[in-house]
């Protein structure tokens, strides 16, 4: 039942978005253009244009970006076994905001801003597995502290090039940071939606692994699971799919962290819940997110970032107190 409501809310939010905005868009236009796209037909009308050459794309990253953050975020938190985890511990998005800001400063070629922002994806993830494994295991508290330092570095790294930019740059790398699903076209979604998708279509192969690591490694290896090749993958998969989602539409910050939390508040513990529930709540999320963005300063955008920081913030602070409160 809980699949089925987020399945729904994803899709009102998709029509919602495809007809909310600076150009309102009628839900009969909507309906039809399926029918006038499959048809060949070539329309001239206003409407009709901006729905398939700019909301339409853009509607449809937003519930890419969000179902695989979603995921991502939910298996995080069950890699480390904490509601506070997300896929920033590992570096992900410091680093792909490093390899922007390369792209942005240091070469000043904004087409390659998106492929370097996915390679400081991987590379700080890299860095994270390496710095966190000794002899072939990577141990969760040191992958924590590993995060951390990456974190701070990139961090870092970035910062000095924000130091040396000048105005122009400044205000790309800002709004980069800040996150934006405005840039969608069909092109680049045939370069982004699969790898995007990636975490959310290997979901039926780690929902048994992550329920077993839930009750501790050494319990998950009596099981017959390969804890450490299990750790990989996962971390693998949120690194593809979170510098993906980087790289296309900037840092949005929180879903990963909310998302699955809210759902694992409703549905329970079970992977075989919460993964695809967190990718239909995280779906729904941003695409409703991004149309406010879209209509609350229309015509101008809201940075959707600033949205999602301005939800997740309260909220993280309320899952800290509760730990603290859990001891």
């Amino acid at each position: 039942m809980l699949l089925g409501l987020l399945a729904v809310a994803a899709t009102l939010s998709a029509g919602v978005g495809l007809t909310r905005g600076a150009m309102p868009v009628s839900l009969t236009t909507v309906a039809e253009a399926p029918l006038i796209w499959w048809s060949g037909q070539r329309i001239t009308d206003p409407g009709w244009l901006v729905l398939t050459g700019i909301r339409a794309p853009r509607v449809v990253l937003g519930l890419v970006v969000g179902a695989s953050l979603g995921v991502s975020g939910a298996m995080m938190q069950g890699l480390f076994r904490n509601p506070l985890a997300s896929p920033t511990l590992i570096g992900v998005a410091n680093g792909a905001a490093l390899g922007a800001a390369v792209a942005i400063v240091g070469l000043g070629h904004l087409p390659t801003l998106p492929l370097l922002a996915f390679v400081g994806a991987a590379l700080a993830t890299l860095s994270v597995l390496r710095l966190g494994s000794r002899d072939g295991v990577a141990h969760t508290a040191s992958l924590l502290l590993a995060g951390i330092a990456v974190n701070a570095i990139c961090g870092a790294g970035t910062g000095l090039l924000v130091y040396l930019a000048d105005e122009s740059e400044l205000r790309t790398l800002t709004f980069f940071t800040l996150g934006s699903l405005g840039g969608a076209t069909w092109g680049s979604l045939k370069l982004w939606v699969p790898l995007a998708l990636l975490p959310v279509a290997l979901v039926p192969w780690v929902v048994q692994p992550l329920d077993a690591l839930l009750l501790g490694e050494a319990e998950a290896r009596h099981l017959g699971v390969p804890v450490e090749r299990t750790k990989r993958v996962l971390i693998g998969l949120c690194c593809v799919g979170v510098g993906t989602c980087v790289a296309a539409s900037g840092v949005i910050g929180f879903v990963g962290l909310a998302v699955p939390h809210l759902v694992r508040l409703v549905g329970g513990p079970r992977h075989g819940v919460v993964l695809p529930g967190s990718a239909l709540c995280g779906a729904a999320l941003l695409v409703a997110a991004d149309t406010l963005s879209r209509v609350v300063v229309a015509p101008a955008e809201l940075p959707i970032g600033i949205l999602t920081t301005l939800l997740g913030g309260p909220f993280f602070l309320v899952l800290l107190g509760r730990a603290l409160e859990r001891g």
